[in-house]
C-alpha cells in the first residue's frame, strides 16, 4: 500500500468554554490520496478546508472531540462536500451547544476504522480532555514517508504534554491514563499531528510522562 498523503489546513477563531473565550489557531488534517480524503476536525471556517479538498470525495469528517473550535465548521463543511460527520457520542453535550437540532451523522467508537484513498485510520478512544476525545492512528507500512505510522491526536497529546483538563467535562487522571495506555504503547517513531501547534513524536513525549503527573496539569 502506498503511503497516504497528509495535508494541513490551519484556521483561526475563538475557543469558548465555561464563560471564557480564547483566540486559537487550529490544525485541520486531510488524509488520503488524490481522489479521496478523511478530514480530521472542522475548525472555524469551512471555506479553506473545501479549497484544500479540491473536489475530492470526503469519506468522513472525523472530529477528535466536541469543543467548539474543533466542530464549529462541521455542518457547513458537511453540506459543502456531502460527507458524514463522525463524533464520539460521549461528547454529544458539547456538540449540541454549537449545533442544536442537528445531530452528527455517525458515532465514533474505539476500534472503528475510517478509510480514504487506501489509508486506514483506526479510532482510539482517549478520554480526559473531554469524555469523547478520540485519536486517529494510521499504522506504519514499514517504509516510505510514513513507515513508522501517524497519530492525529486532537487535543489529547501536544508537543510538550497532555491537553488541558482544568475545565468542564475534563479530568487529568483520565487523560494521563489514556496517554499511557493507548498512545505511549505506539512505536516511538510514530509522528503525532496535533490539534494545535507543532507536530511531535511518541518517542519525544514519552520520557516526560512522570513530569506531567508531578505537575498535575
Amino acid at each position: 500500500m502506498a503511503a497516504a498523503n497528509v495535508e494541513l489546513v490551519t484556521t483561526d477563531g475563538i475557543f469558548a468554554l465555561d464563560g471564557g473565550e480564547w483566540e486559537v489557531t487550529n490544525n485541520i488534517w486531510l488524509v488520503g490520496d488524490d481522489r479521496e480524503v478523511v478530514v480530521v476536525d472542522a475548525a472555524h471556517d469551512h471555506a479553506p478546508i473545501v479549497d484544500a479538498v479540491a473536489g475530492r470525495r470526503v469519506s468522513a469528517i472525523a472530529l477528535t472531540h466536541g469543543h467548539n473550535d474543533h466542530i464549529n465548521a462541521a455542518v457547513a463543511l458537511a453540506e459543502a462536500v456531502d460527507a458524514p460527520v463522525w463524533l464520539h457520542p460521549d461528547d454529544r453535550m458539547l456538540w449540541d451547544v454549537v449545533h442544536p437540532g442537528r445531530a452528527p451523522d455517525r458515532d465514533l467508537a474505539d476500534g472503528t476504522v475510517l478509510v480514504a484513498g487506501g489509508a486506514q485510520l483506526a479510532v482510539l478512544h482517549t478520554p480526559g480532555h473531554s469524555p469523547g476525545c478520540c485519536c486517529f492512528h494510521l499504522a506504519g507500512t514499514g517504509g516510505g514517508t510514513h513507515g513508522a505510522g501517524l497519530l492525529f491526536s486532537g487535543d489529547t497529546l501536544f508537543c510538550g504534554g497532555p491537553g488541558a483538563t482544568g475545565r468542564s467535562h475534563s479530568d487529568f487522571p483520565t487523560i494521563i491514563r489514556s496517554i499511557r495506555e493507548r498512545l505511549l504503547e505506539l512505536p516511538p517513531e510514530t509522528v503525532v499531528h496535533t490539534g494545535h501547534g507543532e507536530s511531535t513524536t511518541i518517542g519525544a513525549e514519552a520520557p516526560h510522562l512522570e513530569d506531567w503527573i508531578a505537575r498535575g496539569h
